[in-house]
């Protein structure tokens, strides 16, 4: 594991480098990315740092400087042997009071690359009660704010999934704490749209382009007891790329169905096509 801070290099990963105050630690105000290392190489890292610049944006933080996060990435990469692995990119607002109100002093940029494993082609999920707020200031934004998402991905790891699916305020199925949400109802390739407040993922969206033409997939929403009722459910992230899901709940489900061979196929084919698509 290498990290990058404003600029330089840390000796080691957990060199004490970002003050008490800085406002991603007191409030957590900013926003970041994760993006897939395959092969050596960054996955749709253009497409994540201009999400990047979105969500910062959104946040009214101000606008990153993508030219420094390009030469972070390549400085923590830069040596270390990477088959598979991963880049965390995170922007806050730098340093604050300690209090809600932003500070002036600029914005903190931390790069983060490490290998790690590439996640199972199948796995399991939990639906929890507890919504997203399609119509809340931090919607479909990638912020740092992720308590939520914590609390909910360890009560779907306590009961022995590796991820757990919402609903939104009004009920419709809408996402997961890190991943976009896909499901075969027949042959029909169903994700939520945009305005369910889900994130508007790298790889929900790559989906949705390599796949029209050959798939019948849409953007459509639903109640989120859909699941209990879909042919095949997947997951679609950073580094799960396209996964099937064999349990809903504890409900089997088959994984992977035809329909999500199918997009594992394409997925595959498209990717090696391009690293940054």
């Amino acid at each position: 594991m290498k990290a990058w801070l404003d600029g330089h290099l840390l000796e080691s990963p957990d060199q004490p480098a970002i003050g008490v105050l800085d406002h991603g630690l007191v409030v957590g105000d900013g926003v970041f990315e994760t993006v897939k290392i395959e092969n050596g190489s960054p996955f749709a890292l253009t497409r994540h740092l201009d999400r990047l610049v979105r969500s910062a944006e959104g946040l009214g933080i101000g606008t990153p400087d993508v030219g420094a996060v390009r030469e972070g990435v390549a400085a923590t990469m830069e040596g270390q042997d990477l088959p598979f692995g991963r880049i965390r990119v995170t922007v806050t607002s730098g340093r604050g009071p300690l209090g809600s109100p932003r500070g002036g002093h600029g914005l903190t940029t931390v790069v983060v690359t490490e290998a790690c494993e590439r996640p199972p082609s199948v796995s399991s999920i939990i639906t929890v009660p507890w919504p997203r707020n399609e119509r809340g200031a931090l919607s479909g934004l990638k912020t740092t704010s992720y308590a939520e998402n914590a609390k909910m991905v360890e009560a779907a790891i306590a009961a022995g999934a590796s991820e757990a699916v919402m609903p939104n305020t009004t009920g419709l199925l809408c996402e997961g704490t890190g991943s976009n949400i896909m499901y075969v109802l027949g042959e029909q390739l169903i994700t939520p749209t945009l305005d369910s407040g889900c994130l508007a993922g790298v790889t929900r969206a790559l989906v949705l382009e390599w796949c029209a033409g050959e798939l019948d997939v849409i953007e459509k929403d639903a109640p989120i007891e859909v699941l209990q009722d879909a042919d095949e459910v997947i997951l679609v992230g950073t580094t799960r790329d396209v996964q099937g899901i064999s349990k809903v709940d504890g409900r089997e489900v088959a994984a992977p169905g035809p329909v999500t061979r199918r997009a594992q196929e394409i997925w595959a084919r498209e990717a090696a096509k391009d690293v940054d698509p």
